[in-house]
């Protein structure tokens, strides 16, 4: 399991930047803590939505929609994940990810993104 920390400015036109590691055939869960630029839990207490998708590259469709869930809202925690049946499906390579919150005022704020490393394995799975 993946745990990530960052800052989050809501008054930033860029997102900040997280890489991640997939193996095809395991399942995959990232857990994120969200911070203020004071350093404070950025607190979603009241966001009405999450949502994260991975794709090929910009412009593509969608290669898998990612499980999210707050983790603890007041704590600035939220996870994404994907089934093991959802990585044997993908192909190794390099991809790009996002995640977007839509907070209770129905504003919608891309949280997180980056690049995401698909890669295969030797083992069968169980």
């Amino acid at each position: 399991m993946a745990t990530r920390t960052f800052t989050f400015d809501t008054t930033s036109d860029y997102p900040p930047t997280t890489d991640l590691v997939v193996n095809v055939g395991a399942s995959f869960t990232c857990t994120y803590t969200v911070n203020i630029p004071s350093g404070a839990a950025y607190d979603f207490t009241g966001h009405t939505h999450l949502s994260a998708q991975m794709a090929k590259h910009v412009g593509s469709a969608a290669t898998a929609t990612f499980t999210v869930g707050f983790t603890s809202a007041y704590d600035g925690k939220f996870h994404i994940g994907l089934t093991t049946t959802q990585t044997e499906a993908l192909s190794e390579g390099r991809y790009v990810y996002d995640v977007n919150v839509k907070t209770g005022t129905s504003h919608v704020y891309r949280i997180v993104e980056g690049t995401l490393l698909v890669r295969g394995g030797i083992s069968s799975t169980l």
